[in-house]
């Protein structure tokens, strides 16, 4: 294993992080500030309880997730995309650098950069909603696997788009959304039994649940059930860059 040029790859990222602070980290905090505000005084003030859990602290998790999904996507998309569009790809492919280890760099830093962002989120939200985590380990456990799982499907839309517009395609008209019907405002057990059916097929849902029955034991869906698909999905992940590296898929052409 090369740590020196996993190490080198992966203090690049950071930095630039640390160069685009109001857009990195910032930005995702106010605009979750917003959310707060929004649906936590203006929704909450209608829904008192949901599960026996206020409703501005009910949305926590699924806005923690909400910022962790949409932040793991574009960090690793634009890691790798970058060096594609400026040519400095092919400096990478021709170093004695292996494709683990160059994604390890790329997604560790993405992975990283998300959960320190989640963590911020969760401070933030402390400011305006008491919170009770009753299982820390479980929380950790599926910010870290959520951070990772999206780092890498990140690295694949990166890899895979060959233009800025493709690069924001994926994040936007299915992420998004499916993240915003996934239970992040709200229990799917309050949707009409068909929609909960559908529902089921997201599976952002999976993500969501097992998270927020860390913070409070509800859930929609079992937590084994949620670790299960998520562990199923990021190994799906792997083996597509695995696929990627070994075909040189949009890395050498």
């Amino acid at each position: 294993m090369n740590w020196r040029a996993v190490r080198a790859i992966y203090k690049f990222e950071m930095a630039r992080t640390w160069r685009t602070l109001l857009q990195s980290v910032v930005s995702p905090v106010l605009s979750t500030s917003l959310y707060f505000v929004v649906f936590g005084a203006a929704i909450g003030s209608r829904i008192s309880e949901i599960n026996g859990v206020s409703y501005g602290t009910f949305i926590v998790p699924g806005l923690i997730m909400l910022s962790v999904l949409t932040q793991s996507i574009s960090n690793a998309s634009f890691g790798i995309y970058f060096p594609k569009f400026s040519g400095t790809i092919y400096e990478l492919l021709s170093a004695p650098v292996s494709f683990f280890e160059a994604v390890l760099g790329y997604v560790g830093a993405a992975a990283s950069k998300s959960i320190i962002l989640g963590l911020i989120i969760l401070a933030t939200a402390g400011l305006f909603v008491p919170l009770h985590i009753l299982h820390p380990v479980w929380m950790i456990t599926f910010l870290v696997l959520t951070a990772v799982t999206f780092s890498l499907f990140g690295f694949i839309i990166g890899v895979w788009a060959d233009n800025f517009e493709k690069l924001q395609v994926i994040p936007l008209l299915v992420v998004t959304p499916l993240t915003f019907l996934g239970g992040s405002f709200y229990s799917i057990d309050m949707l009409p039994p068909g929609w909960q059916t559908i529902a089921l097929f997201n599976p952002v849902v999976y993500l969501i649940s097992g998270f927020r029955w860390s913070f409070y034991e509800i859930s929609d869906v079992s937590l084994g059930v949620s670790l299960a698909l998520t562990l199923t999905f990021l190994v799906l992940c792997m083996i597509t860059i695995w696929l990627i590296f070994r075909t040189g898929y949009r890395l050498k052409n």
